[in-house]
């Protein structure tokens, strides 16, 4: 069974201007990244109220403030990517929120890609689909046709 990667089709691959250090971290970071808890606040499984998202426990009797073995880690700078890759998606691309067709035209192809915001409607996602087709720019979350 072949699998036809759909972007591949859409998107005339541009080079990226990576050295191969750069490659080398950012393959890093994504593996450790994978492989990283996920942080989730003090007792979240005990109260509805509380949610997931992350809080620094500060209790003075705190365990996980103690970081005790059978508790969860705390957010550590440890946890970190490397710095020269920080912040790029997995592609090796930076990524520019995108609204309107105009704001591509001022893109540089070989080192970001558009993302197109969440509030664009489908009559002007598809324009700026289009113009970022003409232009050879890599978008992030193309809409299925």
């Amino acid at each position: 069974m072949e699998y036809i990667c759909l972007e591949a089709r859409t998107v005339s691959e541009a080079k990226q201007t990576m050295s191969t250090e750069e490659r080398r971290l950012l393959r890093y970071k994504t593996d450790r990244a994978r492989r990283r808890v996920e942080f989730r606040r003090q007792e979240w499984f005990r109260y509805k109220r509380l949610g997931e998202s992350w809080r620094k426990p500060r209790g003075k009797h705190s365990k996980q403030r103690e970081q005790q073995d059978r508790r969860p880690p705390i957010v550590d700078a440890g946890f970190r990517g490397p710095v020269s890759v920080r912040g790029l998606h997995p592609s090796g691309y930076r990524e520019i929120l995108v609204h309107t067709p105009a704001e591509l035209d001022s893109i540089d192809r070989t080192r970001f890609a558009v993302r197109i915001g969440s509030d664009v409607g489908s009559r002007k996602r598809e324009m700026i689909e289009t113009r970022a087709d003409e232009l050879n720019l890599k978008i992030l979350n193309r809409g299925v046709k």
